[in-house]
C-alpha cells in the first residue's frame, strides 16, 4: 500500500482539499496529521482511497463524497459525512448536529454520541451511532437505516417518509408520522450482521431489545 502523510499544520482548508485530490490519484492512503478541526476535509473526494485523520475535523468533513474511506481519529462537526453518495466515514468520538444528512449511500459510523437531527433527510445508505443522538433524529428521513446504540431525545422519526430508524436505548418522543414497534427476527439477523461489520459487540438479548421507528402509513 502506498502511503502519503499530509502536514495540515500551515494550510488552511482549500490547500489541504487540493493536496488531497491531487494525492490520491497516485496514493491508496493518505494520512492527515494536525487537522486542527479545518472544515470541508475530503469535501466532494471521488476516489476510491483511504484517508486517516489523526486529530478532529471541522464542519462537512467527507461532504458529497463518492468512494473514499475516511478515519477520523478524533471528533467531528456538523453535518459529517453529508450528501455522501458512495463511500465509508468512521468517527471514533463524537460528532456535531446532522451526522449523515442527505446521505444516498454509504456508510456513516460515529463510535460517540452526536447532536440533533441525525440522518435528517437520508435517502439511502447506513448511519450508526455508538452513543446517544438529539432530537428529531431521521428529520424528514426518505430511505436507508439509522442505528442508534444509546438514548435519542424528542421527536424521533419527524415526518419519516420512509427507511428504518433502530434505537436500543431509550426513546423520549416520537415525532409526527412516526410509530415504533419492536424489531423482528429478520430485523436483529440484519442488525447484527452490520453493527459486527464495523466493530460493535452486543450480546443475543441486547438485539431483541431494539425498537424500530417506520413510517405509520
Amino acid at each position: 500500500m502506498k502511503d502519503y502523510v499530509i502536514d495540515a499544520k500551515d494550510m488552511d482548508s482549500k490547500e489541504l482539499n487540493r493536496t488531497i485530490k491531487e494525492q490520491a490519484l497516485y496514493h491508496d492512503r493518505l494520512i492527515i496529521e494536525n487537522p486542527e478541526s479545518r472544515h470541508n476535509i475530503s469535501a466532494g473526494l471521488s476516489q476510491d482511497v483511504e484517508i486517516q485523520i489523526n486529530g478532529s475535523a471541522g464542519y462537512f468533513v467527507g461532504t458529497m463524497v463518492n468512494g473514499p474511506k475516511i478515519h477520523i481519529n478524533g471528533n467531528a462537526g456538523w453535518f459529517a459525512g453529508d450528501n455522501m453518495t458512495k463511500g465509508e466515514l468512521v468517527i471514533e468520538g463524537t460528532a456535531g448536529d446532522g451526522a449523515g444528512q442527505g446521505i444516498y449511500g454509504g456508510a456513516v459510523i460515529v463510535k460517540g454520541s452526536t447532536g440533533s437531527r441525525t440522518g435528517e433527510i437520508m435517502k439511502g445508505g447506513t448511519v450508526i451511532i455508538g452513543g446517544n443522538s438529539g432530537f428529531m433524529t431521521g428529520l424528514l428521513m426518505m430511505g436507508g437505516t439509522l442505528i442508534v446504540l444509546g438514548d435519542v431525545t424528542d421527536d424521533v422519526g419527524e415526518s419519516i417518509m420512509r427507511g428504518t430508524i433502530y434505537v436500543l436505548g431509550e426513546v423520549k418522543s416520537l415525532g409526527k408520522n412516526a410509530v415504533m414497534e419492536k424489531a423482528t427476527l429478520d430485523d436483529q439477523r440484519e442488525l447484527k450482521e452490520t453493527l459486527t461489520k464495523y466493530g460493535f459487540e452486543l450480546t443475543d438479548v441486547e438485539y431483541t431489545n431494539f425498537k424500530k421507528i417506520v413510517n405509520r402509513s
